[in-house]
């Protein structure tokens, strides 16, 4: 009997409770009856496991495609929980440095386990069976992760992710549209000759381009930048380290992520002097090293020659014949 004895704490949780359900309308006894028939929660369930199993669906019959298309929806994963971050971050709810501090901290988390597990992908495929599975996928690309493009422009300035030869053409009155025609990956996935946009770029601005456009107006004045300020000031305490912090996510995102996905190119594109194309045609010898497009989330945090030089001491150390 004594276990069926309600205790006063549990009463309180009970008064809680039907506290909470009154507030919209709704009985607390209501929810107890359909309690009484609900099963218990199973991992399985929890996860969806099932389904998560399921959207894996390679192409072509070569074993090592799964790898593929396996790795790349864990990235899209991972760029959830940063966009997920992001939102926190620059939504005006995060006005504590500890806690903004550690939400950077999670960021850079995220991109080192991406940029750390790549090898899943520069050295875990067969070159001859990538070689031969990657043209079933044409034109499909990484170029068209709507995730990244998202969080570049939740964390900087439009102006700072416009590729360089087009910076003069724009200013702050510049409209979003004009931003976003001139962004540095556009001109990454264009015919080096003709410049005409190839199918993966349409494919793309077709299906996104309207959002992107939304979000452009969206974080011109909240995006991350714009909220660094009050938590890099010299009186904060924790100022340094939010800078270093800042410092690492820069080149996580702008030097490391992109590099990664150079080393795989090199290794898998590359035979002797020739170079194959990739399967959205994008010109990834001029558009994945950081070098040729300087991207930055927070140049003010950078010395002339740290931009200057951005990425090339990766390459050095990592693809030093590149």
């Amino acid at each position: 009997m004594e276990d069926q004895i309600i205790s006063s704490e549990l009463l309180k949780k009970l008064e809680k409770l039907s506290a909470k359900y009154e507030k919209s309308g709704q009985k607390l006894s209501d929810y107890l009856d359909g309690m009484i028939h609900t099963q218990y929660l199973t991992y399985w369930d929890y996860v969806q496991l099932e389904t998560l199993l399921s959207l894996q669906r390679p192409k072509t019959e070569l074993k090592d495609e799964m790898i593929f298309v396996t790795y790349h929806q864990i990235t899209e994963l991972y760029f959830k929980l940063i966009l997920w971050e992001l939102e926190q971050l620059t939504d005006g709810s995060v006005t504590e440095p500890k806690i903004f501090l550690d939400k950077i901290q999670r960021l850079n988390r995220y991109f080192q386990q991406l940029e750390s597990s790549f090898a899943v992908m520069t050295e875990g495929m067969e070159r001859d069976q990538f070689a031969e599975f990657r043209m079933a996928l044409m034109p499909s690309s990484g170029f068209q992760s709507v995730q990244y493009r998202l969080i570049e422009i939740s964390s900087t300035d439009a102006i700072n992710l416009v590729h360089p030869d087009h910076v003069l053409w724009l200013s702050s009155e510049s409209s979003d549209k004009e931003f976003l025609d001139r962004l540095y990956w556009k001109a990454g996935s264009r015919d080096t000759e003709t410049g005409k946009k190839n199918l993966t770029l349409r494919q793309f601005e077709k299906k996104y381009d309207e959002m992107l456009l939304g979000k452009l107006a969206d974080f011109r004045s909240r995006n991350l930048r714009q909220k660094i300020q009050p938590f890099i000031q010299e009186s904060e305490p924790l100022s340094q380290q939010i800078i270093a912090e800042l410092r690492t996510y820069d080149h996580l995102a702008n030097v490391y992520w992109p590099l990664a996905h150079f080393k795989a190119a090199v290794r898998y594109l590359i035979n002797g002097k020739d170079a194959k194309p990739a399967t959205g045609g994008t010109n990834w010898r001029k558009y994945l090293p950081p070098r040729y497009q300087r991207i930055t989330f927070f140049p003010e945090l950078w010395a002339d020659e740290e931009k200057e030089n951005w990425g090339k001491s990766w390459v050095l150390k990592n693809i030093p014949n590149s």
